[in-house]
């Protein structure tokens, strides 16, 4: 029985009448491919009283909140809590730019930030410590304190992150062996951590301080007489005698990790490519295995999924919480193998992780940065000392979602909608345990085998679909219905079967309470709420091309409306169809609790643009293309490509200060809409060439590293640059006036290119075909004063060294090529917004 749409309360009252025949559930004879997820069984209760972490005193703040962790999950004053984590390097980025970064995670959707300290970033000459300017590890914390971000340090001693030798200062390395329980080593480790205890003094969980946890080494298999677990365990005990005493201590899982049962919590990762690999070809399917669902950890580098004690003891992952800590955001460039990150390779990794059942969601990096001077050498990863890669000597861009300079790329957003749902349903995911279905991938090169999977809690739960491949686009699935068991119940998602188009990923919500009402399923993905008096709003967004469908449990409603979806009934299950994507309520509720529920569905655009602002009085969903974040109760926006400003906001609001004139345009559906201007702006570049560039030599290879099969091509050291072509670049002497940043865009063709504040290097790029984008405002006035020197070494056509192939210029008959071919400068407008009702 259907209802007439023209009158769909009259329609929907019929319909609550009509017969109580339970709802089919088999499947449709339609559905090409059936998946069965048997949760009947699903693990509910986790293990408590297992991991044996801080101090009774650790994990309980002054104020009375307690910080505790079991098998499956953290838990925040008792209650399941799944938080995002972000890795930023402090000492890689300008102090003065600090909050304004933190700012930026906060409005991503990050709780915790996750830090390494590095050795020789702090004392790179023996016995002189430097916690000075962006070296600050102490003001860093404070900052994140207070505006509400969680701080994760992580405090090596070897830490790797693409730091000369991992991290360790030049002297070190001459006084003996390292990384074991040699008793030297552990006298400078030990002086290390108290000098690292001191500057957090006071900032710990338990003294109502920002610290919840430690990360202790990294990337550690080593299983000498003098290491392995022991080594593990002295550490551990050496930070909490330096203080370090906190609800969670950590190491990296991956690669044979070895580390002692009960003390410490083994994280993992996993990145879209492998910068550091020898080949120079596209690599095979996921060789990280990020793109498959998996009930073991996700692992980096390929990395064995069991760790073993010194005593070959098996240590059982099942007693350990699922936590990642390296969810690759983006990837470093290598001198050799120069990885493209595409802004839809992230997203897809971060839903299979969540649906495998991951309930800390850390990735690296989430901030990217630049190596900062050091006293004596250059502070990147090289061949020349030993380490297998040739990185950038300034750049740590990362590709990642928060660039060098601040800017929010595209995986941003698209991240920022995960983190929405996971801040405002993250509870009720946490305690739900993964499962597989019936048929699942044979390996990472089966892209014809739909790849999800289920968590459940024994009542409800979410189902997590990816039909994504980085660089593999897999096929479109044609029929797909799924038959999920749960304790009590069969149900079906949905009515009929659907389209999985190619390179989607997507969430769907199973027996969701919103509010009193029960939604069976839907085919959008659960978003945002917010509660506006007595009104509460759920957002979704839609699901690729897919229908958006919503299903409800009927004795959970007193009334349902809905103006544009097809409202049926079959049985106890209401479905609401045919919806389409609009700023309007899409559905509207009345529960039997009296409770008043509005659906909105957005497009994936319009989640993308999205942001949850909360104010001392309201909660608000925030809508424009513009960049966002809040610093206490104002709002900043910030756009690179236009002057003028479109924001909607929902609820709308009385008062509305602004810097600059704003103005109310109406109303966008639900939202209430306002545009205002700035004045715009261009930035004349003068760009002169110096120099052209004189052949190059064939390019230099380096040792070979056994893990990696070969040798790989060696950066050109500084005297190759006498051979590169040279341009002088010129700026207005106004041109970093009243904007709040200008981004110099250079394209080019060539090897490696270096940025020049007069004689200072500044910055620098291994060419992949991406444009090079540098934020001007922390080199002023100097940029303006001295110029800029570009020197660019020609790209060789017979280099040896891996980028996509669509980032390879055109060479002719030439053997090289080296070319500036434009240079521009983009103000960075902003207004300000405060709000009042």
């Amino acid at each position: 029985m259907k209802a007439n749409v023209k009158s769909p309360l009259v329609a929907l009252c019929c319909i609550l009448l009509a017969s109580s025949l339970a709802y089919p559930q088999s499947a449709s004879p339609k559905a090409k491919s059936l998946f069965t997820i048997d949760a009947t069984e699903a693990r509910t209760s986790p293990e408590i009283g297992y991991l044996q972490m801080g101090s009774g005193a650790a994990g309980k703040s002054p104020s009375g909140h307690f910080l505790s962790v079991n098998s499956r999950y953290l838990t925040m004053d008792g209650k399941p809590w799944l938080p995002v984590m972000g890795e930023f390097h402090y000492s890689r980025y300008p102090e003065r730019y600090w909050e304004e970064e933190v700012l930026k995670m906060k409005a991503g959707g990050v709780q915790i930030v996750s830090t390494y300290v590095f050795w020789i970033h702090h004392e790179e000459v023996e016995g002189q410590f430097d916690w000075s300017g962006q070296r600050n590890l102490r003001k860093f914390v404070e900052l994140c304190a207070k505006h509400g971000m969680y701080v994760y340090p992580r405090i090596g001693p070897w830490d790797h992150g693409e730091v000369r030798n991992g991290g360790f200062p030049d002297w070190l390395l001459k006084k003996g062996p390292t990384r074991v329980n040699d008793p030297v080593y552990l006298s400078y480790v030990r002086r290390l951590y108290d000098q690292v205890g001191q500057q957090l003094k006071g900032l710990l969980w338990k003294d109502g301080g920002p610290i919840v946890g430690i990360q202790l080494e990294n990337e550690y298999a080593d299983r000498a007489s003098n290491g392995g677990a022991a080594y593990i365990s002295q550490l551990k005990k050496m930070a909490m005698d330096a203080g370090l005493d906190v609800p969670l201590y950590t190491v990296t899982g991956w690669d044979n990790a070895v580390y002692p049962p009960r003390e410490v919590i083994p994280v993992f990762g996993g990145y879209p490519d492998e910068p550091w690999s020898g080949s120079l070809k596209q690599l095979p399917p996921d060789t990280q295995g990020v793109y498959q669902f998996h009930l073991t950890p996700i692992t980096a580098n390929a990395g064995i999924l069991q760790g073993k004690t010194e005593k070959t003891e098996q240590i059982d992952l099942w007693h350990y919480p699922r936590f990642t800590v390296e969810l690759g955001a983006g990837m470093q460039l290598t001198y050799h193998r120069r990885v493209v990150v595409d802004e839809n390779d992230i997203p897809p990794m971060a839903l299979t992780a969540l649906g495998s059942g991951v309930n800390m969601l850390g990735y690296y990096m989430y901030q990217g940065g630049e190596n900062p001077q050091g006293k004596l050498t250059t502070l990147q990863e090289s061949q020349a000392t030993d380490y297998p890669n040739d990185v950038p000597v300034k750049s740590y861009d990362f590709q990642a979602p928060l660039r060098a300079y601040g800017q929010m790329n595209g995986a941003f957003r698209k991240l920022k909608v995960i983190h929405q749902f996971i801040a405002d349903f993250g509870s009720d995911l946490a305690p739900m345990t993964a499962t597989l279905p019936d048929t699942v991938p044979s390996g990472p090169h089966d892209t014809t085998t739909l790849r999800l999977a289920a968590r459940t809690d024994g009542k409800r739960g979410f189902l997590f679909f990816s039909n994504y491949l980085r660089n593999y686009p897999l096929p479109e699935q044609k029929g797909v219905q799924v038959i999920l068991k749960l304790p009590g119940e069969t149900i079906t998602i949905p009515r009929e079967p659907f389209d999985i188009p190619s390179q989607t990923a997507f969430v769907w919500p199973v027996n969701l309470d919103l509010g009193g009402a029960l939604l069976q399923y839907s085919t959008a993905q659960p978003f945002a709420k917010i509660h506006d008096g007595r009104t509460d709003y759920y957002f979704f967004s839609t699901s690729a091309a897919i229908e958006s469908e919503f299903a409800f449990a009927a004795s959970s409603l007193s009334s349902l409306t809905s103006t544009e979806g097809k409202i049926s009934r079959d049985g106890d299950r209401v479905t609401v169809s045919s919806l389409k994507p609009t700023t309007t309520v899409a559905i509207e509720i009345r529960t039997k609790k009296k409770t008043i529920i509005r659906i909105v569905l957005l497009s994936a655009e319009q989640a993308e643009n999205s942001w949850k602002i909360s104010t001392r009085s309201h909660d608000h969903l925030l809508m424009t293309s513009a960049d966002v974040f809040m610093e206490g109760e104002s709002i900043h926006l910030r756009s690179h490509n236009t002057s003028d400003f479109s924001f909607s906001m929902l609820p709308g609001v009385d008062h509305l200060s602004t810097n600059v004139p704003a103005q109310k345009t109406g109303d966008d559906g639900l939202f209430t809409h306002y545009t205002a201007s700035v004045r715009p702006s261009q930035i004349q570049v003068v760009v002169e060439k110096v120099r052209d560039a004189l052949p190059s030599d064939p390019v230099k290879m380096g040792r070979a590293f056994d893990w990696r099969q070969g040798a790989v091509a060696e950066a050109p050291d500084d005297a190759e640059f006498a051979k590169a072509g040279v341009w002088r670049l010129s700026l207005p002497k106004d041109a970093l006036k009243d904007f709040e940043d200008v981004f110099l865009d250079i394209s080019y063709f060539g090897d490696v290119g270096r940025l020049y504040e007069g004689d200072t290097l500044i910055d620098d790029s291994f060419y992949n075909g991406a444009p090079w984008e540098i934020g001007l405002k922390r080199f002023a006035p100097g940029v303006i004063v001295k110029g800029l020197k570009l020197q660019i070494l020609p790209l060789r056509k017979d280099a040896p060294i891996y980028m996509p192939n669509a980032s390879w210029p055109d060479f002719g008959d030439k053997l090289e090529v080296v070319d500036v071919r434009s240079v521009t400068a983009t103000p960075e407008y902003e207004i300000v917004l405060g709000i009042g009702r």
